[in-house]
């Protein structure tokens, strides 16, 4: 008989979180700075706990130029050419530090992580990345590459549960990336009836990982601002998101001018019939597609985008008395609602 968890499993908007008492006199007091040490590798990373998505369309050399900037970490698509990568490394070398190389498990891509590694010694993230991190075949990739990079900080993912997210650490990941099926151009939910809300998703993980030495990512769902900020409250120790950097100057794919003058830009999902006829010569006749096509406001330079991101993070640790965001899952307390915000004028931008 199929099971019934009867204890209810939240999401971002299911949840606000409670202003307490400040001593903050300004945002400006506020620290961004996240620090923290990884299990396996030993490296310390310390910058702003947001990471742009690996997806081809945000992933991109020109986004994590700028972002790199601001402390922030970029995973760079699996795409790019190693002489694609050589020339980024060549030119801009002092971003190294805040990218990581994204490893999938089909054939071949394993040899390619190797031969990027092997010739830019800078790059000290790993990202393997799939859609299904629940197989067996995944847990022995994810010890595979422990074996042979050591002192590499390696992210994995994706799972939703602690049990796996446990069982991930041990086999060597550093990070772990939660979420199925939260994603903004994701349609897993949809197509398959399976995942976890995502706001449950992080406080279960959260706990597990850090039982055990290890740390996660929230990897999507967040909205606005205000989801980056429960996703850390809750646990997470990063953020992952491609949606709410989606459309700007920086991310992959040209900028389309429609009839009535508007400019877009498209943006998709990893499964989606745009990834696989672009990246894969097409759909399998055993899969279907897991993923959407949308078109995405053109909203010039993400500069602008990622300074509103951090200036919310700032404000949200003014309303809650945190000194620093370190402190945010210490200090938060999530209050339960049926209503977000009052949208009489429009949607919550």
């Amino acid at each position: 008989m199929p099971k019934i968890t009867e204890d209810v499993k939240l999401d971002f908007r299911d949840v606000l979180v409670c202003p307490k008492r400040s001593t903050l006199k300004s945002r400006a007091e506020v620290d961004l700075t996240a620090e923290f040490k990884f299990k396996h590798s030993g490296k310390i990373y310390k910058g702003v706990p947001i990471i742009a998505s690996n997806m081809d369309t945000i992933g991109t050399f020109e986004m994590a130029r700028v972002l790199c900037k601001l402390g922030m970490l970029t995973a760079i698509h699996k795409f790019y050419t190693l002489d694609e990568w050589q020339n980024f490394a060549d030119q801009y070398p002092d971003t190294l530090a805040r990218v990581t190389a994204t490893c999938g498990c089909a054939d071949g891509d394993f040899t390619k992580l190797c031969t990027i590694l092997d010739r830019i010694k800078e790059i000290q993230f790993i990202t393997l990345d799939v859609a299904n991190g629940y197989t067996s075949q995944f847990l022995e990739f994810v010890t595979k590459v422990r074996k042979s990079y050591p002192d590499h900080v390696i992210i994995a993912g994706n799972v939703a549960t602690p049990e796996v997210t446990e069982d991930l650490i041990l086999a060597g990941a550093d990070l772990i990336k939660v979420g199925i099926g939260p994603g903004s151009v994701c349609t897993t939910r949809i197509k398959t009836g399976v995942g976890y809300p995502q706001l449950s998703a992080v406080l279960e993980c959260a706990d597990a990982a850090h039982s055990i030495g290890g740390h996660i990512i929230s990897d999507g769902g967040c909205t606005c601002p205000g989801d980056v900020v429960k996703a850390l409250a809750a646990g997470a120790d990063l953020v992952m998101t491609g949606a709410m950097l989606a459309g700007h100057d920086e991310c992959g794919g040209e900028t389309v001018v429609k009839s009535d003058g508007s400019k877009v830009k498209l943006f998709y999902g990893m499964a989606s019939q745009t990834a696989m006829m672009k990246r894969y010569n097409g759909l399998a006749d055993y899969r279907c597609t897991e993923g959407k096509t949308v078109e995405v406001p053109y909203r010039g330079p993400v500069y602008n985008t990622a300074l509103d991101l951090l200036g919310g993070i700032r404000s949200a640790c003014t309303y809650v008395g945190c000194a620093g965001v370190a402190e945010l899952p210490e200090k938060t307390t999530f209050v339960r609602c049926q209503q977000q915000a009052n949208y009489v004028y429009g949607n919550k931008h």
